[in-house]
């Protein structure tokens, strides 16, 4: 099998200290738990990036993105922070992945970057995933994806009755690599509750068909009314 590690982190830029300012501290251990989670995927060989994007904005087919390819977060209040050498044309999903591949032991391997569309059916996602793990390769995946921004009062959405619901239904699936969960996700119910994760889980589904690695959830909160997951698969 050529997937000998996986990851799943979230993309908040609040991650990045220089973006967090006061919210540093508060994002510390979220911090370092993802970081944790991606020194696992030193032991691969090459390393893909996986991550949601807007319809719109993604590349032409195959939705992939060279390791040079830049990440830019300007638009957040930090222009002195960006990662690859190329033009920034990645989607947030994948500027957070590659910043956080370039803090980790897993730094100096190749990496590509995959974005999958948000509008992508769990069918494509699924599939996706296989494609993925069906190289000779010893495949890293680092799989970006928040939960919903729906799960409190001050959410950047407000409250939504089923967004606790849903995350802890994928937090479980995570914890248990119950694939036949993720590749269930509803993807209608997931865009009402902007749980961007949704694609990017389903496309790990399907690259962990037939794996025998170990899950480990390790961090299920939601800080800013954002469901935010942090899970290994060694």
């Amino acid at each position: 099998m050529p997937v000998v590690a996986a990851a799943v982190c979230p993309h908040p830029p609040l991650l990045i200290p220089e973006l967090a300012s006061g919210a540093a501290p508060d994002l510390a251990a979220l911090r370092a738990t993802c970081l944790a989670a991606v020194d696992t995927l030193a032991t691969a060989s090459t390393i893909v990036v996986i991550g949601s994007t807007p319809t719109a904005s993604t590349s032409t087919s195959p939705f992939t993105f060279p390791a040079a390819a830049g990440g830019s977060f300007a638009a957040y209040g930090a222009p002195q922070v960006r990662i690859g050498s190329g033009d920034p044309v990645l989607p947030l999903s994948l500027a957070m992945g590659g910043w956080l591949l370039e803090q980790s032991k897993a730094a100096g391997l190749p990496r590509t970057y995959v974005a999958v569309p948000a509008t992508e059916t769990p069918a494509d996602c699924v599939r996706l995933g296989r494609e993925i793990a069906a190289g000779n390769d010893r495949i890293g995946l680092l799989v970006m994806g928040d939960g919903s921004a729906r799960r409190s009062e001050h959410s950047p959405v407000h409250l939504h009755p089923r967004a606790e619901i849903f995350d802890t239904t994928v937090a479980s699936a995570l914890q248990h690599s119950d694939l036949d969960v993720l590749k269930a996700l509803d993807p209608d119910l997931a865009t009402e509750l902007q749980a961007a994760g949704r694609a990017p889980w389903q496309a790990l589904a399907g690259a962990l068909e037939g794996a025998t690695l170990t899950p480990d959830l390790t961090y299920n909160a939601a800080p800013y009314g954002v469901g935010y997951l942090v899970a290994s698969f060694t």
